[in-house]
């Protein structure tokens, strides 16, 4: 039988390059895959604050509502979207106490740490924060 001179130390090379590509490349692989599992997770927390800010502010600017109905609102939307630690503040002062034509402003805020699958553990949370503001109807 009839063997090819260099064959079989060819093999032994290109599986140590192999070794070696795999070793540089994985973990910028690992880098990217996580990171963009973390910023989806953030644009998530994010867009269901602007929600859940925005229902509240559609639910306050309504005559005869009470600021419990508008705070559950929201509250109920942060729930059901898993979100924890959030806050909903009205910086302008209860909806019921502002009169018709008057500006409605509804505060909500979640820190992004709890709220993070991933990274949230390991790096300092920073509170991300959305307000609406509406005219009273």
């Amino acid at each position: 039988m009839f063997k090819h001179p260099g064959g079989p130390k060819r093999a032994p090379r290109r599986r140590a390059a192999a070794t070696v590509e795999f070793a540089i490349c994985m973990p910028m692989i690992v880098l990217l895959v996580f990171g963009a599992v973390e910023a989806t997770s953030m644009i998530f927390l994010k867009q269901s604050l602007q929600t859940a800010a925005y229902e509240a502010s559609r639910q306050s600017i309504v005559a005869n509502t009470t600021d419990a109905a508008a705070r559950d609102r929201a509250a109920n939307i942060l729930n059901a979207r898993r979100v924890r630690n959030f806050q909903i503040t009205f910086p302008r002062g209860a909806p019921s106490s502002i009169v018709r034509g008057e500006l409605v402003s509804v505060r909500v805020e979640a820190p992004s740490g709890i709220n993070s699958p991933l990274v949230g553990r390991f790096l300092r949370s920073r509170d991300l924060a959305v307000e609406t503001v509406m005219m009273k109807e």
